[in-house]
């Protein structure tokens, strides 16, 4: 039988990384953080790939649905972490830090291959930082908007982490400026997304008529996102009902206590507008529709790879839009737009987010062709596509020095999804 040699990951500056020659037969440990639903999706792909290559694999740590059913031991509900804005951050900020310093506890207990934070960078990074500290690998899994403000944070994620994941090409340019690792991946949610929408597979799984006009609305996923955005989005559609009486609003909420705020707010706002309301299923809501609207976030850039108009509206809470305004040093403030460097889809930002120039921005891009900007919808969709997954299962498991020197499709797969 041919022996099958393993070799240390070159970031590694560890001793014990130089002399591990042979393979760990101890079963693949990963300590994991998700503090939001986006930070979830990507937990649940890391953990499928990992598992495929190491089907004994233990996972554990603050986690969402996704990741708890594809294995993962929660220690804390992921809810815990998601709060939106510095005001709101405050006023749970003694439990965010019992439950960090908990965290970091058990894993210095309990230490994993790898520890692996997935975006929450307020939460995660300082969590890194000490168990880097002590020895245990650290990955983080998602830049955080460091080339847009609070650029001097670039030392500490580098102390604290020994690469980081990035799903854009210019994130990594900005990591080599300060000589910190880092991997550009691509997105998951370009992998899993088709290059060309199947509006009338989605509209039937959803059971909308094949020939309706449809408009997908989506407030958020957090409890101060839907209660800011709603009101303002409820307006519009009432009047964009009465300029555009064929439109038809589709509402996807992430919970049911989401689901709960919304129809609050509708009850008071617009008792009368009829909308359908699905549970979930926000993506099949979105490659169903004409048109989205939307508050900023990852879901831009799922509407982008729906290949569907958007108008994106968002509002922040008075204190917290204040020092986003004086500290966000970034032209755009959706995916879409930061990724062509251009403003291809509207951007409505707190004062600017008004029913009226809602209603506008929607008529524009209902009446004028939107030929072009699909095109270019799709060209960014390729450019981000590199089988993210897999990718990332293969940073973690070069920190975990468990990747075998023997060629093998993975490895290969990895250079060439790289180029773009």
């Amino acid at each position: 039988m041919s022996a099958v040699l393993f070799v240390p990951d070159p970031h590694l500056p560890r001793a014990e990384a130089a002399t591990a020659t042979a393979p760990d037969l101890r079963p693949l440990r990963i300590g994991l953080v998700a503090g939001e639903v986006s930070g979830d999706t990507l937990g649940a792909g890391l953990i499928r790939e990992l598992r495929a290559r190491h089907p004994n694999a233990i996972f554990e740590g603050i986690a969402g649905p996704q990741m708890v059913a594809e294995g993962c031991t929660a220690l804390f509900e992921m809810d815990e972490l998601s709060v939106m804005g510095l005001v709101e951050v405050l006023g749970r900020l003694p439990r965010i830090l019992s439950i960090r310093k908990r965290i970091v506890r058990h894993f210095l207990d309990n230490p994993p291959d790898v520890f692996v934070g997935i975006d929450a960078p307020d939460f995660n990074i300082d969590v890194e930082l000490k168990l880097r500290k002590s020895g245990i690998a650290t990955l983080h899994y998602v830049s955080p908007s460091v080339w847009a403000w609070r650029q001097n944070r670039i030392h500490k994620i580098k102390r604290a982490t020994d690469m980081v994941l990035a799903f854009l090409p210019f994130e990594k340019a900005f990591y080599d400026r300060f000589d910190a690792p880092c991997r550009f991946i691509g997105h998951t949610l370009a992998d899993k997304m088709p290059l060309v929408p199947d509006t009338a597979g989605a509209r039937e799984r959803l059971g909308l008529k094949p020939d309706g006009h449809y408009m997908a609305l989506l407030p958020g996923s957090r409890h101060a996102e839907v209660t800011l955005l709603s009101p303002v989005y409820l307006e519009a559609c009432k009047q964009l009902k009465v300029r555009h009486p064929s439109l038809e609003f589709v509402v996807p909420l992430v919970n049911p206590k989401r689901r709960e705020e919304f129809m609050a707010i509708k009850q008071q706002m617009a008792p009368h507008l009829e909308v359908i309301l699905i549970e979930g299923q926000g993506r099949d809501v979105m490659t169903a529709a004409d048109i989205i609207l939307l508050a900023s976030g990852t879901a831009t850039l799922e509407a982008m790879l729906a290949k569907k108009p958007m108008v994106v509206g968002y509002k922040f809470k008075p204190f917290s839009y204040w020092l986003a305004n004086k500290f966000v040093h970034t032209a755009y403030a959706s995916l879409p737009n930061l990724l062509a460097d251009r403003m291809l889809v509207p951007e409505l930002i707190q004062h600017e987010c008004t029913p009226d120039h809602i209603v506008d921005e929607v008529s524009k891009l209902i009446d004028f062709d939107t030929t072009g900007l699909l095109a270019e919808f799709t060209r960014l969709h390729k450019q981000i596509r590199c089988n993210a997954d897999e990718q990332a299962a293969l940073a973690v498991l070069a920190l975990a020095n468990r990747l075998p020197t023997e060629p093998n499709h993975s490895a290969a797969n990895t250079s060439s999804a790289n180029e773009i």
